[in-house]
């Protein structure tokens, strides 16, 4: 029995040699014979690493900072805690500019005007004539320029990512995009046609019609195509509880559409703001009449509007105000009337593109079951026939399916429709 015993740790000392099969086994567990010494070997050293660094700080052109055994923490945080909140200011002149003993006229609201110098943080270049800075609570020293005072309402009206409409997408609508084109693209893209003419281009447009025609679609493909700016307001959104508001946004608006280098502002639904001026005897609608006068101003007043294109769209063009609606303020005035038959027709198949349809469906045939519909009351016929596939657990739509789907929207719906009162209003 001992001798047994003997064999094993005799084994365990000398581990007899390992065969191939034992080394393909030990590797497809990740265990190589010499795996765990290596693995402790790497450990030991990163280790050692650690207590180098620790002991000798890290070299500053690593990571900027000093090395962690000269690190004061509590002296920092009470410095922090020390200095002083700055105040807000406008530098209105600059005495001196471009010399050692420049000297900056700074307006500080509601307390007073001091002629003060820079800071230590900020080089004279920083600093123009009109900018708001930050000045300490003391000597009154700017420490630090500041950004222009935009509402952050105002800011969130930019049209960041690209809408996926083309004007492939907008059917039925060949001149209205031809005349859209001519004023919002080939200014940017020849201006040097216009100088050679001796001409301004065309600076704002009014597309106006039906509901459902395509008029904010239009604007939507002009923002995907353009590589300008592209602010989208929304009548109502300018309309504000106190005095003043309305137009202080439409202010900051313009503001920020001229320090872009290009820039479309796309107003919908205007008329909730631009309508004609009239007293009712209560005052309930003066403020909404200061911010259209306010965007009238802004459009062609006294300052130049610079590279800004306005496209203005509404279904009721005649309670617009007279002043907004003249030329120099609105150049082009393009009506988006009701689609004719092959326009519907290429409505049809515009819509019909991404859907499951059978083959040789009559969209002329459809087309003319249609009279008076506008791209919105296609578009809903399309969805309808889906609807009516779905229903029927088919995954093709039918002719029949167009068919029903007609005789539910247009003729179902047509009390509902708006354009007979469009052509009533107008």
């Amino acid at each position: 029995m001992a001798t047994e015993h003997e064999d094993d740790f005799k084994d365990e000392k000398n581990p007899r040699p390992l065969d191939e099969d034992d080394i393909a086994l030990l590797k497809t567990y990740g265990l190589g014979p010499y795996s765990t010494s290596i693995k402790k070997a790497e450990k030991e050293i990163k280790e050692m690493a650690k207590k180098v660094n620790d002991l000798c700080g890290i070299k500053e052109s690593d990571t900027g900072l000093a090395a962690p055994s000269q690190w004061d923490l509590v002296s920092d945080k009470q410095m922090m805690q020390e200095e002083q909140p700055l105040q807000v200011a406008r530098c209105t002149k600059i005495i001196n500019p471009n010399s050692e003993d420049a000297k900056y006229v700074i307006n500080v609201k509601q307390i007073a005007k001091f002629v003060v110098g820079l800071g230590d943080k900020v080089s004279p270049t920083d600093i123009e004539e009109g900018m708001r800075v930050g000045v300490d609570r003391n000597k009154y020293q700017i420490q630090i320029p500041l950004p222009p005072k935009i509402d952050p309402s105002v800011t969130m009206m930019t049209v960041e990512e690209k809408p996926d409409v083309t004007y492939n997408d907008v059917g039925g609508c060949k001149e209205q995009i031809e005349k859209m084109r001519e004023v919002v693209e080939l200014p940017m893209l020849h201006p040097e046609k216009f100088v050679k003419l001796g001409i301004d281009p065309p600076k704002g447009v009014l597309c106006y019609g039906p509901p459902g025609t395509g008029k904010t679609l239009l604007a939507r493909a002009v923002a995907n195509r353009t590589d300008a700016c592209f602010i989208r307001v929304i009548g109502s959104e300018l309309v504000q509880k106190y005095v003043g508001e309305g137009a202080r946004m439409v202010r900051e608006l313009f503001q920020m559409a001229r320090s872009k280098k290009a820039c479309i502002v796309f107003f919908d639904e205007v008329d909730a703001i631009g309508g004609a001026r009239f007293d009712d005897g209560v005052g309930g609608d003066n403020e909404v009449q200061r911010t259209m006068l306010e965007i009238v101003n802004q459009l062609d007043g006294f300052d130049a509007r610079g590279n800004i294109k306005v496209l203005m769209a509404t279904n009721r063009p005649d309670t617009l105000d007279p002043a907004l609606l003249r030329p120099g303020r609105l150049d082009r005035k393009v009506e988006f009337g009701l689609p004719d038959l092959e326009s519907r027709t290429q409505i049809f198949k515009i819509h019909t593109r991404t859907m499951n349809c059978e083959r040789d469906i009559r969209f002329e045939l459809l087309a003319r079951l249609c009279p008076n519909s506008t791209g919105a009351d296609i578009r809903s016929v399309c969805t309808e026939a889906g609807m009516y596939a779905i229903r029927a657990r088919r995954k093709t739509v039918t002719e029949k399916d167009f068919l029903d789907a007609v005789n539910k929207v247009i003729k179902g719906y047509q009390k509902f429709s708006a354009t007979p009162k469009y052509m009533v209003y107008n």
